[in-house]
């Protein structure tokens, strides 16, 4: 029993060790833009289809499977550390080709009325809410990610698909996160 311990606890170390050094190295160069007329105008989640799509006027032009906040079924997010996704209007409005993550892109979550709020219930409504692909080093896994909500409240991607989107949304599209 002890031994089992230990080399579980030697394989959780190593797990770990091997993220941060991933994180650090960073996801790569990002994808160039898209063509003009290929880049999207909206994005619009369907949190309880698990599905994300970019929009190209009325026209859909991209569809991805995704994973959310592991508590993204209990109603939208209220305060940090809930684990919900956001619903709402937002926008894109920074990218991050650094990230911990394989590329990311922020939502503008809160706006102003959920900073409110948040600050009258007396804590913080959170932050950092993205669009981003899997942890760095952990591009493997692929789709499978997919089998289970594991985010903070973040919409994930395959880092294919996640190299896509970037390429595909500007800074300021608007999205649109539906229950």
């Amino acid at each position: 029993m002890r031994i089992k311990l230990i080399v579980l606890a030697i394989v959780a170390v190593s797990l770990f060790a091997y993220t941060k050094v991933m994180a650090r190295i960073g996801s790569g160069s990002p994808s160039p833009d898209a063509p003009p007329e290929q880049r999207a105008d909206l994005i619009r989640v369907y949190k309880s289809e698990r599905r994300m799509v970019l929009f190209k006027g009325d026209a859909p032009i991209s569809t991805y499977q995704i994973s959310l906040g592991s508590a993204a079924d209990a109603g939208p997010k209220q305060r940090e550390g809930d684990e919900k996704t956001p619903e709402g209007r937002y926008e894109i409005d920074w990218r991050n080709p650094k990230s911990v993550t394989h590329l990311s892109l922020h939502i503008s979550y809160p706006n102003a009325k959920e900073r409110r709020e948040a600050e009258a219930n007396g804590f913080s409504p959170g932050g950092s809410i993205m669009i981003h692909g899997l942890p760095n080093g952990w591009g493997l896994l692929g789709g499978i990610h997919r089998l289970w909500d594991w985010t903070d409240g973040c919409i994930a991607v395959t880092n294919a698909e996640m190299s896509d989107i970037w390429a595909r949304v500007p800074d300021h599209t608007p999205i649109d996160i539906m229950p």
